[in-house]
């Protein structure tokens, strides 16, 4: 099997609070909106918002001393999901599963490594309480 890749990498603004909450098996979900800017061809910015999730103790980390307007520079992978809404349409949603956080202007920062936190091989796909 040839080797494949998965990866994204964003350095933008926190558009909201970070939200935490637990599976039902105990392990931290935080979940945030993270906003990036683009140039378009008419000389205006353009923003993209992204959904960012973050799994265990980053998300824990990221909740405790993540705010709405801090920059952060956030690697993960693509993670897609379909479902059927209430309604019977079918919903989509993308989200950036996060593997590594850095703090870039966080004064609250308690991390301990200059802002830097990485989940290792915490990541987690199982159920998700948003």
């Amino acid at each position: 099997m040839a080797k494949t890749i998965n990866k994204v990498e964003l350095l933008g603004r926190v558009g909201n609070d970070p939200e935490m909450r637990y599976t039902g098996s105990g392990i931290a979900v935080t979940q945030l909106r993270l906003a990036t800017d683009r140039g378009r061809r008419d000389g205006e910015d353009a923003t993209d918002w992204h959904t960012v999730v973050v799994w265990d103790k980053l998300g824990e980390a990221v909740a405790e001393y993540v705010e709405k307007g801090q920059r952060l520079y956030v690697a993960g992978r693509l993670v897609h999901s379909s479902w059927e809404g209430d309604d019977g349409q079918r919903r989509y949603r993308t989200e950036v599963h996060a593997q590594d956080v850095v703090f870039l202007d966080s004064s609250r920062n308690g991390s301990g490594n200059g802002g830097y936190a990485n989940a290792g091989a915490n990541t987690q796909d199982d159920d998700l309480p948003f």
